[in-house]
């Protein structure tokens, strides 16, 4: 049996310069558009190298630090998880603590989706992205976008 999903994981808004926002669509539940997230693997298991992990296994970007640097934005949310995904959580587990990062990339990087998890993916303006994304906290972080990009470079 597999173990239980760490209730904690990391949420990572992929943008370009001029606030173009990735989604990708969920395989396990098509039109659901979100960013990338993931669990973490263990529960010492440093934030930055689990949102490094899964925006390389879900999209195939290398957060090299140089080129490609992840922004840990120092925030995190605590929502109530979908009953639909509840089962792949210890009993009695309701809530996960996401913590907020993004990464700026050129618009024409390669994106590798992993199969198993994802459909497609779009590139949109950020607001039309927040409008598409089917987790609130997800759609709130994209919107929080120019103001992090404002604070980031001043």
């Amino acid at each position: 049996m597999k173990p239980y999903k760490i209730p904690e994981s990391v949420l990572v808004v992929i943008h370009t310069a001029d606030l173009q926002v990735l989604l990708i669509e969920r395989a396990d539940r098509p039109g659901y558009w979100q960013s990338v997230t993931g669990s973490l693997d263990a529960p010492d298991e440093p934030l930055l190298h689990t949102a490094t992990r899964e925006l390389f296994e879900e999209t195939g970007i290398v957060a090299d630090g140089a080129r490609i640097v992840l922004r840990d934005w120092l925030l995190s949310n605590i929502y109530t998880i979908y009953p639909v995904w509840r089962h792949r959580y210890a009993p009695g587990v309701t809530e996960n603590t996401e913590h907020v990062f993004s990464v700026e990339v050129p618009r024409d990087i390669p994106i590798t989706l992993a199969p198993r998890e994802h459909l497609n993916h779009i590139w949109l303006p950020y607001l039309e992205a927040a409008d598409k994304c089917f987790s609130s906290s997800n759609a709130e972080a994209i919107l929080q976008l120019p103001q992090q990009l404002r604070q980031a470079r001043s």
